[in-house]
């Protein structure tokens, strides 16, 4: 897999600027801004690549100075070579992100397996995990929907995240995750193992190829039960829609306006129907959208293991830590980053 190509990385340039300039291009300010978006990232690449070049060049120079020896020189020479390595780093870590949806913006989707209290509050901890990693880079967090459970955890939770590469990073943690912990809903403290699934949705923004039937849709409004003040609870603002062909179910409840929320359910729903275009259209996007498995033994992606012993294990690329706190705190770019290093590596879905 060719994780860096510059001529059709300059190819690629040419045609974004070309379209830039087309007559009325400002007109679609949302599609604009994709075009944009992926020009600038094109252009960082190549001009990342060219610096990178000149860095090298300038410390080899040096190296064959006369004086190259002279601790002066040495103490030059060695902080060059550690700026240059740590922009090389850097910049390896973005071509991987070579994907055609990885720049995009995710919906994070949340589900509880089979478990009842068990399963719905390992849910919740996951939900957790995802939020506290977003906090630590700057990424936005926005819950679009929340269903808490009966007596702890939630049923289901939709949460949109936006920032750089956003999909990319988070493309390799759909699938289910498996938790193995003494159960502190059980009154004799045995040991419980738990299941709980992921989705991650890319936000294609504006797509013209997906028309949505007004007809093909139920649209149930309820109170919201989520943040809000008093509105929540005069007011039937949240928005669930159904769309009935497919039986994909949206649900929005964070704004105040049920015109906002219904906006955003559509959005939303916009993009889940994409998906499933793209996944029907062609095999090759089971590398990008994964594959479905039911949320129990022996699908799971990753096992988090609170007892008898502490460890993270990921399945398809073997990496493993046993700073499980760490892990529930957000500390995923471990994880993150070896699952696309194998998957660059491998040219597609990594497999065991």
């Amino acid at each position: 897999m060719v994780l860096f190509d510059l001529p059709k990385l300059s190819e690629t340039i040419a045609e974004l600027e070309k379209e830039q300039n087309v007559e009325g291009f400002w007109g679609d300010q949302k599609s604009a801004r994709v075009v944009i978006a992926h020009l600038n990232e094109a252009k960082d690449k190549v001009n990342t690549y060219a610096q990178i070049q000149k860095d090298f060049k300038e410390l080899s120079d040096l190296l064959n100075e006369s004086d190259a020896g002279t601790p002066d020189m040495l103490q030059l020479i060695g902080q060059m070579e550690e700026d240059l390595g740590h922009k090389i780093h850097e910049f390896s870590s973005t071509l991987l992100f070579a994907g055609e949806y990885d720049a995009l913006n995710a919906t994070i989707e949340v589900h509880p397996g089979a478990g009842g209290t068990e399963a719905q509050d390992w849910s919740d901890m996951l939900l957790r995990m995802y939020g506290r990693w977003a906090e630590k880079h700057d990424f936005k967090w926005q819950v679009l929907s929340y269903e808490a459970g009966e007596e702890a955890g939630l049923k289901s939770a939709t949460v949109k995240v936006s920032g750089h590469n956003i999909y990319g990073l988070l493309k390799g943690e759909k699938g289910v995750h498996r938790l193995v912990r003494i159960s502190p809903f059980d009154a004799n403290a045995r040991r419980h193992t738990s299941f709980a699934s992921i989705n991650v949705v890319p936000e294609f923004g504006q797509v013209n190829d997906v028309v949505i039937d007004p007809k093909d849709l139920r649209i149930d409004t309820f109170r919201s039960g989520g943040a809000g003040g008093q509105n929540v609870n005069k007011v039937s603002s949240a928005v669930r829609i159904t769309h009935l062909p497919t039986g994909i179910v949206v649900q929005c409840e964070i704004e105040r306006s049920q015109l906002q929320n219904k906006a955003t359910c559509m959005e939303v729903l916009t993009d889940k129907l994409m998906e499933k275009k793209l996944e029907e259209r062609d095999a090759k996007m089971k590398s990008i959208i994964g594959e479905q498995k039911n949320i129990e033994w022996g699908s799971q992606i990753r096992s988090y293991v609170f007892c008898p012993y502490t460890l993270v294990k990921d399945n398809r690329t073997d990496h493993e830590t046993s700073d499980v706190a760490g892990v529930m705190d957000g500390d995923l770019d471990p994880f993150i980053y070896a699952y696309l290093g194998r998957m660059a590596k491998a040219g597609g879905e990594p497999q065991k």
